[in-house]
């Protein structure tokens, strides 16, 4: 969207017709419209992952759906490149482009929470943190992730990850409808009742269908304060520590919720760390925490009650906006001695300390939902593993990377397959294709019908069929 001046009366023409256009847009929107002559520009444009520097031509802060609905027609009328923006915490930073449109839909941010029903109408803008406190405000909830300003959206549409997952299934499970505006510029609502091949693509399958304004969740009932046991092995019992715990989560009930991770402090030190928390009644869940607690010789053990909203933040300081990222994910269903062996020699040669290696605990209700009854389809995993890669210099950026892609390298014999699509990075077609598994073709034609142009690319992208 240059503005400078050329001699050709014909790129003249174009570029006043183009900046006419935009000025109409901006006329028409009951939001805001961030150009990069703006003095916002720089800050407007940034997104989680300090790796990711993107000029867009424009950004569209939507105000509500029919601003979305002018934002897409805007696009197609002069055949622009479109990403779509909620949290901005994908990776590998699809939710902003080079010389496109970015639709904004962050400030949309309105939450009706019907407490009688246990459902919740949550507008695409809101965060996690924003959702959670307004559910359990209600003492309701639904299964959500741990870092508090990712978006709502994101998670949702790729499946939705969390600590009430292995209890009442992934976010997507739990999705009643929802309220999308489609490449053509229309508004609808897919559900069970209609346009229910849609319901069953967004489920999963990311924002290749359209873009989704609103979310109708059910909610459940749960206690303001979980029981949690979090215990912290030195490195030299990492190896035992790693075994138990693989045998622990496996037998769990679904009550548990079991992460663990190699991490270290600022002085490099490593360490093995163990968080559980159940979700139940605190009577029971100790007797089923007691096995975590007297497992090895740990240099920390807790066993309390702790406020679910701080559960449900406990990533932000070890995420924050800004640092650089990388990670590479795969699935396991169960911890094997090689590939133990494997991210022992990989950790220890890690070259910045505020690396992790996770290993996020799922299967319980989300492994009784068949793998074609909706997009998502890896039900039968018990770990998502993924090294994450968390530096701060672009000096740095090579071995950080390399370090993350040899340990997935490393772990890749003892993987069942697939990717969960949100932990999914710039990694090509046949990893999107994992991704989807054997519902990439049923994708590929539903793609074909809501968005035959791929104009909704900038994603996970299914190629229409």
């Amino acid at each position: 969207m240059s503005t400078e001046t050329n001699s050709s009366p014909v790129l003249k023409g174009e570029i006043d017709a183009a900046s006419r256009q935009c000025e109409q847009l901006r006329r028409t929107l009951h939001g805001t419209l961030v150009m990069p002559r703006d003095p916002d520009y720089d800050e407007a444009r940034r997104v989680w992952n300090g790796t990711v520097d993107k000029r867009p031509a424009m950004i569209v802060y939507c105000a509500d759906a029919d601003d979305v609905v002018a934002a897409v027609r805007f696009a197609r009328s002069i055949d622009v490149r479109v990403a779509v923006r909620s949290g901005g915490h994908n990776v590998a930073g699809l939710s902003v482009c080079d010389a496109g449109i970015v639709i904004d839909l962050s400030r949309m941010k309105r939450i009706d929470v019907d407490a009688d029903r246990r459902v919740v109408r949550a507008e695409a803008g809101l965060n996690l943190g924003e959702f959670d406190r307004a559910t359990m405000a209600h003492g309701l909830a639904t299964t959500t992730g741990v870092i508090s300003d990712t978006g709502l959206a994101g998670l949702t549409l790729g499946g939705g990850f969390g600590k009430l997952g292995r209890k009442y299934g992934l976010t997507c499970d739990n999705l009643v409808a929802v309220e999308m505006v489609t490449a053509d510029g229309q508004k609808l609502v897919a559900s069970d009742r209609e346009h229910s091949d849609l319901f069953w693509a967004v489920r999963g399958g990311g924002g290749n269908f359209g873009i989704a304004t609103a979310f109708h969740l059910r909610l459940h009932p749960l206690d303001p304060e979980l029981l949690v046991c979090s215990l912290l092995y030195p490195f030299e019992q990492a190896r035992a520590a790693l075994r138990f715990y693989d045998q622990f989560a496996r037998s769990a009930p679904d009550e548990v919720s079991a992460d663990a991770a190699f991490v270290a402090n600022p002085s490099g030190e490593r360490f093995f760390s163990i968080s559980a928390c159940y979700v139940g009644a605190p009577d029971s869940g100790r007797q089923v925490l007691d096995a975590l607690m007297q497992s090895g010789s740990s240099v920390d053990c807790r066993l309390e009650r702790v406020p679910y909203l701080q559960i449900q933040s406990n990533g932000d300081s070890v995420f924050p906006r800004g640092r650089r990222y990388y990670w590479k994910a795969q699935f396991l269903r169960e911890i094997e001695d090689g590939a133990i062996d494997a991210v022992l020699d990989a950790y220890e040669r890690s070259p910045s300390p505020s690396s992790l290696l996770v290993f996020q605990h799922v299967g319980g209700a989300i492994a009784r939902v068949a793998g074609s009854a909706t997009a998502y389809p890896h039900r039968n995993a018990s770990f998502d593993c993924f090294p994450v890669a968390i530096w701060n210099d672009a000096a740095e950026d090579a071995a950080n990377v390399q370090w993350a892609r040899s340990i997935w390298d490393a772990l890749r014999p003892y993987s069942s397959g697939g990717v969960y699509a949100n932990n999914l990075g710039d990694e090509g077609d046949e990893r999107v294709k994992e991704a989807y598994g054997n519902n990439y073709a049923r994708l590929a034609s539903i793609k074909r019908r809501y968005d035959p142009d791929n104009v909704f690319h900038m994603n996970q992208n299914i190629t229409p069929a």
